[in-house]
């Protein structure tokens, strides 16, 4: 598909309007550059958050301490006007200490409700591998219904809402591993890498002359960020590309339209239907953050190690090869033609 092509088509379907479209440009170049007076370099990591961000998914990060993850969620959330909250998991933290409790007054005799720390736009789970399960799962049941449960009672979590998760590859002692099929709530898992080396000396640079955080933009409203996420919907998919996803997905399972034959040795499950959507809608996403109405090829593979790396479940054999689930992509993606 063209992209003059699917322009003019999506025009013609007059799904979103030039002044939209000018609209969200102006949102989004607001964000990146709070974000990047605050966060340097983390190209991928800015990315992966907004793009997440406008399509109301979940991040799950990994990488070791210090690459500013923490600063990245805190800055996120000041250019989106949103609440913050961060929790530090710990082997004792209980779902109550997340969603929140009922507490006994003993002078009126009543109870009152805590809403936990959950209840906020930015949610930084931080170290979620050192949570119990049973925390866990109350904590991935709060991502995907979007509410809690208290004393019997229903409290909606606000809008916008996104949970960015952390776990450290280094230290595993004392950690609870998340199941591939809890792994798999997350819309993208980001790996995080260390900053190239004039990165790091322009960090240490603004760190001495306190110069973090200078930013002349405004921050947007969360009502923006609800616009970019209804904009993020609208954004037009062709058929072909849609058929390119599901071919994509298929072949991870051992089929598609041009099957991998040794992927079975590789691959013991392949993605689920959720990585076709997550797939579309991410595709969507970086379309209107490249200021585009419409999807092409590229916007489906720009971001498939974070959409997928999660999601392929590898062999045995797989793993004690060190073959990495980015290979497996990629042989997957150089198989299915693009449309």
């Amino acid at each position: 598909m063209k992209g003059g092509e699917g322009r003019d088509m999506q025009v013609a379907n007059g799904q979103i309007s030039i002044e939209e479209m000018t609209k969200a440009r102006e949102a989004l170049a607001r964000i990146g550059e709070i974000f990047s007076a605050t966060v340097v370099g983390q190209d991928a990591l800015y990315r992966a958050l907004i793009v997440a961000l406008m399509a109301r998914g979940h991040v799950l990060l990994e990488s070791v301490p210090g690459l500013a993850k923490t600063t990245a969620a805190v800055t996120l959330s000041k250019a989106i006007s949103g609440a913050f909250s961060r929790i530090q998991c710990t082997p004792d933290l209980m779902p109550n200490d997340i969603v929140g409790t009922q507490i006994y007054t003993y002078e009126t005799g009543t109870f009152s409700t805590q809403l936990g720390p959950v209840h906020a736009n930015m949610v930084l789970l931080d170290e979620i591998n050192r949570s119990s399960a049973k925390t866990q799962s109350a904590m991935l049941e709060a991502m995907q219904e979007r509410q809690t449960s208290i004393g019997g009672t229903i409290y909606q979590l606000p809008d916008p809402f996104m949970v960015l998760a952390t776990q450290n590859p280094v230290d595993e002692e004392g950690t609870y591993i998340l199941p591939e099929a809890q792994m798999d709530r997350f819309l993208l898992k980001e790996v995080l890498t260390y900053p190239s080396p004039s990165e790091e000396i322009d960090i240490l640079t603004k760190s001495a002359e306190r110069d973090f955080g200078q930013s002349l933009a405004e921050p947007v409203t969360t009502d923006d960020v609800l616009f970019l996420q209804s904009i993020a919907d609208r954004v037009y998919v062709d058929q072909s590309i849609k058929a390119y996803i599901v071919a994509l997905i298929n072949t991870t399972r051992g089929g598609g339209p041009r099957p991998i034959p040794d992927i079975v040795h590789h691959v013991r499950v392949g993605s689920s239907p959720r990585g076709s959507l997550a797939l579309m809608r991410v595709g969507q996403a970086h379309a209107l953050l490249s200021g585009r109405n419409y999807v092409v090829p590229d916007d489906i593979r720009v971001m498939r190690y974070s959409v997928l790396r999660h999601r392929l479940i590898r062999t045995y054999d797989a793993l004690a090869a060190g073959i990495p689930a980015e290979h497996i992509i990629d042989d997957v993606f150089r198989a299915v033609p693009a449309p």
